[in-house]
């Protein structure tokens, strides 16, 4: 039998490893189906019957996310707040929606920040990526999403026209994303200053934050923001690692081909991994990870984590090009997911591109 290529290479070590990663990778098959429905302006993406996630495009959070996203269990791993606000979650940048891609400094226009909550006034400094139009949708044993969207102005000049490659699989006890955004240059130069703020990324679920006493805002009972003096870190524990041995907070502005967020729901051991890839810019790019749910790898704010040691200040001419990819594993299981079968899919992201 030929074995699927996301199987370990035979020098990743023994019957033991290839034993265990056989036991984590099954079922091989699983159904992806992928359904747009243009009335709630979504695609939804199921697997094996199960909801995972959504692309949604609602004019309110001014760029097309993917929202919610679960766990093959069914645990949702993404922050509700602002879509669907639940209690006891923090109520802090509106901004951050599910997975997304943007970024701070786009011609001197801030894309990453832009909300409903930006005033009126000051919305002269914003960039809006808009949804334009789905180009494909294939459902199978790999689900496919191509959709195109337009980086605007807030006059509505288009800078970039993006199209953007989902792809959905279930391998064992994860999920995985393989998102291949290429972004191209329309009349002008389009120049991406470095900035913290960018460009992949997810904000997960209380439970998956780092433990902090710091004070913050908070949803209660009612739905309403209220300041907690002393938080409650009760369920609380999630952990950053990287590919090169960093743990916990200490993660942010340091560089890394992966990083694994990992914590339990309910007694679920749930992994959120986001992984680099060899042929994007900055690679491997420095990590925008923070310990109250913030989790974003940005390959182009390089004087910022160098603290000005390397400076990139990305451009593109009109009409040059540039992809970005990315591969997000959604790991939900009893055991907690291990570094060997974060490598295994890691090289199987790597080798296929």
């Amino acid at each position: 039998m030929q074995l699927p290529n996301f199987w370990p290479k035979p020098a990743f070590g023994g019957l033991l490893a290839f034993t265990l990663c056989m036991l984590q990778l099954t079922p091989l098959w699983a159904q992806v189906k992928v359904t747009e429905n243009s009335a709630e302006k979504s695609v939804d993406i199921m697997i094996d019957g199960q909801p995972f996630t959504s692309y949604i495009y609602p004019e309110a959070i001014k760029k097309p996310v993917l929202f919610p996203i679960r766990t093959p269990p069914g645990t949702i791993v993404t922050r509700s707040y602002p879509l669907l606000p639940k209690e006891g979650e923090r109520v802090d940048h509106p901004h951050h929606v599910g997975l997304w891609l943007n970024y701070g400094n786009v011609n001197g226009l801030d894309f990453w920040n832009n909300s409903e909550a930006i005033p009126e006034e000051k919305r002269d400094r914003y960039g809006t990526i808009r949804h334009r139009e789905i180009l494909k949708t294939k459902s199978g044993e790999v689900g496919e999403l191509t959709v195109a969207s337009d980086w605007l102005t807030p006059d509505d000049k288009k800078l970039l026209d993006e199209t953007t490659t989902f792809s959905f699989s279930q391998q064992g006890d994860a999920y995985i994303i393989d998102r291949v955004t290429t972004l191209v240059a329309e009349e002008e130069t389009v120049a991406f200053d470095d900035n913290k703020e960018g460009m992949i990324a997810i904000r997960v679920t209380r439970e998956l934050e780092h433990p902090s006493d710091q004070p913050g805002l908070f949803t209660d009972a009612n739905g309403n923001a209220t300041e907690v003096e002393k938080m409650d870190n009760e369920g609380v524990n999630g952990k950053y690692s990287s590919s090169e041995g960093v743990r916990g907070t200490e993660v942010w502005g340091t560089r890394a081909e992966w990083v694994n967020l990992t914590g339990s729901i309910d007694e679920e051991a749930v992994s959120i991994v986001i992984m680099d890839h060899p042929e994007n810019v900055g690679y491997p790019t420095y990590w925008h990870a923070r310990g109250y749910g913030l989790f974003s790898a940005n390959p182009l704010g390089q004087k910022v984590f160098s603290k000005g040691e390397e400076e990139l200040n990305f451009a593109l001419e009109p009409g040059e090009k540039v992809t970005f990819r990315y591969r997000v594993v959604i790991y939900g299981a009893d055991e907690p997911l291990d570094e060997e079968a974060i490598e295994a899919w890691y090289t199987d992201f790597t080798d296929a591109s």
